[in-house]
């Protein structure tokens, strides 16, 4: 019995991992052109790397048209409150 418990343990910790680990934002830069506009934004990312992060938010945005012109930073969900107001429209669109 015990042997099942501990795996049991584990697996809830591990899950706990993975399920932390799945709440990664980036804020980001982005522009279209004619006419030119430019957009800030926050969207949540697979990754808490600032490379593989960039290259996320690259892809979905040029679905919609846009370039990505920067990957500001990569963070958790402590830091999504401070961001929402100079996101606006763009805030979790992507």
């Amino acid at each position: 019995m015990k042997p099942i418990l501990s795996s049991l343990a584990i697996a809830a910790l591990i899950s706990l991992g993975t399920a932390a680990a799945a709440e990664c934002y980036a804020d980001y830069k982005a522009k279209q052109d004619n006419p030119l506009r430019l957009h800030y934004g926050v969207m949540q990312v697979s990754a808490c790397d600032k490379g593989q992060a960039q290259q996320e938010v690259s892809q979905r945005l040029s679905a919609s048209g846009w370039t990505l012109l920067n990957v500001m930073s990569v963070f958790g969900p402590e830091g999504l409150d401070k961001r929402k107001a100079n996101a606006g429209q763009f805030y979790l669109r992507y």
